[in-house]
Parts: C-alpha cells; structure tokens; sequence
C-alpha cells in the first residue's frame, strides 16, 4: 500500500482522504460530509474525526465561520505532494487489476484487520 510512501511525505492514507475531500468541495465542507463521502467508499465514517482534527491542529484545514471545512495553500502543496505519490503508486499497485477488484480487495482486507482487532483506518 501507499501508507508507507505518503508517510514519507508527512501524511496518513485517512488524512489524504480527509485533504482531497476538502479540497474539492468548493464552498467548504462538513465534517460530516467528510466522513459520510468515505464511509460511502470504504467503511471507515467516523474514525476520521481524528484525521481531521489533526489536519486542522496543523493548518492544513482550517473551520470557517459557518463551520466548513476548507483546505489552506500548505494543505494544497501536501495535497498535490501526496496526488502525486498516490498516481505513481497507483499505476504500481493497479497493473491487471480492475477498480472493481481493487476496491473488493481493500474492503476484504479492512473487515479483516477489524475481526482481528486492529484500526482500519490505520495503513496496512
């Protein structure tokens, strides 16, 4: 996975997901749209709340006046470090398999790391 590769770059997987849903909604975002946005993909929902309080910590995001979400120019520069890695790591990590499968695979793969115990939302 890329867990590794974006920590390089002073990232998590969940923090990445977090940035790339702030940076597209145009007039903010909630935190609960976030977290729904993600729980659509992979089932994580709510344990993002910390990834997202940590990016805010870091003034990666910052919480408008009307409580939206919104992505600061250092947000954007780590944002497009961390695109950049996720295409690269992608185009590896991708190679004969379809989106479909690969999205199967990760959703296996999370439900196994939650019936043994551990954080899905944590890289593998």
């Amino acid at each position: 996975m890329s867990g590794g590769r974006l920590a390089a770059i002073g990232i998590t997987q969940p923090q990445w997901w977090v940035l790339h849903q702030v940076l597209h909604g145009e007039s903010g975002v909630t935190r609960e749209e976030v977290i729904a946005a993600q729980r659509a993909n992979l089932d994580v929902g709510a344990g993002l709340a910390p990834d997202i309080d940590l990016l805010v910590e870091r003034e990666l995001i910052v919480v408008d006046e009307a409580g939206r979400l919104r992505i600061t120019g250092e947000g954007r520069a780590l944002h497009r470090r961390a695109a950049e890695t996720q295409r690269a790591n992608r185009a590896k990590v991708h190679a004969d398999i379809t989106d479909e499968e690969y999205l199967i695979a990760l959703k296996v793969l999370q439900r196994m790391m939650h019936n043994a115990g551990g954080a899905a939302s944590q890289p593998v």
